[in-house]
């Protein structure tokens, strides 16, 4: 499964009706020397009621409207609680299909732990400024992700 993501400006957050097309709304700096864009996936409603949350794994330098062919390589379900209410919130990982760096990583899962960690280290940290708490109930692989992205698709 492929899917179109175009990149955003940063702080520039929108979504478009053509299905499978991410605008990416924030960058994302990791630690572990990964480049992340985050976005919404439109045409899918998630469990939260927002589209389903994208992030677009990439080493190479982006600019505001580009479209990258990507495809799905895992997610991270999470559940997300802020002022009593638990609500899933899960979050696809995607990676351009033709960049030359990305086209060994075919699973989430094959991460070094180093990079899980900062990942869910920024995860914790972006939502704890929303007072939102955040428990990480398991990372997936590609089949994982592209069944829930088929669910969600409105």
């Amino acid at each position: 499964m492929s899917m179109q993501c175009a990149v955003r400006q940063p702080g520039k957050a929108g979504v478009r009706s053509e299905a499978r097309r991410v605008h990416t709304c924030e960058a994302a700096a990791c630690r572990a020397d990964l480049s992340l864009r985050l976005g919404p996936i439109p045409s899918t409603k998630a469990e939260d009621g927002d589209p389903l949350d994208v992030l677009i794994i990439h080493d190479a330098a982006t600019y505001p409207g580009l479209v990258l062919t990507c495809k799905p390589i895992g997610m991270l379900e999470v559940l997300q609680s802020s002022k009593g209410k638990k609500e899933q919130n899960d979050r696809v990982f995607v990676v351009p299909d033709r960049s030359p760096f990305e086209r060994d990583l075919q699973d989430i899962r094959r991460l070094p732990s180093r990079a899980i960690q900062e990942l869910e280290k920024f995860f914790e940290a972006t939502n704890a400024l929303e007072a939102k708490t955040l428990k990480f109930l398991g990372w997936h692989g590609p089949a994982k992700a592209i069944k829930t992205i088929k669910k969600s698709s409105l």
